[in-house]
């Protein structure tokens, strides 16, 4: 129930947001909560890297997915391909640096590296995606959403009474393949069901980019159990009743929304 409350409660005020925040506003509305879970996910990190400046992330993540936006924006002029140097550069030499100058303790150094090195493009590479679908129309994050969250939903309700076979019981015990299936179908389902009514049309190449989407979303999902399981946490926080924390309700679309952004920067909807 809390659960389903939650989701009453979130869904229209995103939605809100999407449909009447101008590109800026939307920007920063999904960088409030994309910074939410870099909180979590350095918490949970830290242990691992108690000495490392893993501060910087809330920095890191805006700047760098603010960068990403600006150089993918369809039509921007000027040298592109700079400007996405310039975001690499940022994330091997500027966070190696950053590293050497905080002085990490030389044990904590492949730790902090890995921990900034992979944090810094799993949480901006998304909310760049996120925003660039929304400038091109707000109804591929719509799309976004039916896929993950519906997928999502399916998946737990299916998984809870027909689940049978494990899938990764190290990692997440609760999920199975039954759910990942019923939740593979919904979101393919679900892509349809947008592609009729939005394009007028079932667009078979709409439902291979939400097949794939919805794939990697559960992968997302199972690599933020795995980043959990690693440093012993069961949730990423608290604040979302049912839900666990804000890295809980996006890890999915952390994987499934570049996915999605390059499939219909690909031409997939062409």
């Amino acid at each position: 129930m809390k659960r389903l409350l939650t989701a009453a409660v979130g869904v229209p005020i995103v939605l809100a947001a999407l449909f009447l925040l101008p590109a800026a506003g939307f920007f920063l509305f999904m960088a409030v909560i994309v910074l939410g879970a870099a909180f979590e996910y350095v918490t949970i990190v830290r242990p691992r890297a108690p000495h490392a400046p893993l501060s910087l992330l809330y920095a890191l993540v805006p700047l760098v997915g603010a960068g990403l936006a600006y150089a993918l924006t369809p039509g921007r002029g000027g040298p592109q391909p700079l400007y996405l140097l310039a975001a690499f550069l940022l994330a091997s030499v500027g966070i190696g640096t950053l590293v050497l100058f905080a002085r990490v303790p030389l044990p904590e150094t492949i730790a902090s590296l890995g921990i900034l090195g992979f944090g810094t493009p799993y949480l901006a590479l998304p909310l760049a995606s996120i925003c660039l679908l929304k400038q091109q129309d707000p109804w591929l994050v719509f799309l976004l959403m039916a896929i993950v969250w519906l997928g999502d939903t399916a998946a737990y309700y299916a998984g809870s009474r027909l689940g049978k076979h494990r899938m990764a019981p190290t990692i997440s015990p609760k999920k199975s393949w039954e759910g990942a299936a019923a939740g593979f179908i919904i979101s393919v389902l679900a892509a349809a069901v947008w592609s009729a009514c939005r394009l007028g049309r079932v667009h078979p190449g709409i439902l291979a980019l939400a097949a794939l989407t919805a794939v990697a979303a559960q992968v997302g999902d199972l690599v933020e159990s795995m980043i959990k399981r690693g440093s012993g946490v069961k949730d990423s926080g608290s604040l979302l009743p049912g839900h666990g924390g804000v890295l809980d309700r996006i890890d999915a679309m952390l994987f499934a929304a570049p996915v999605l952004f390059t499939g219909v920067l690909l031409g997939a909807l062409k």
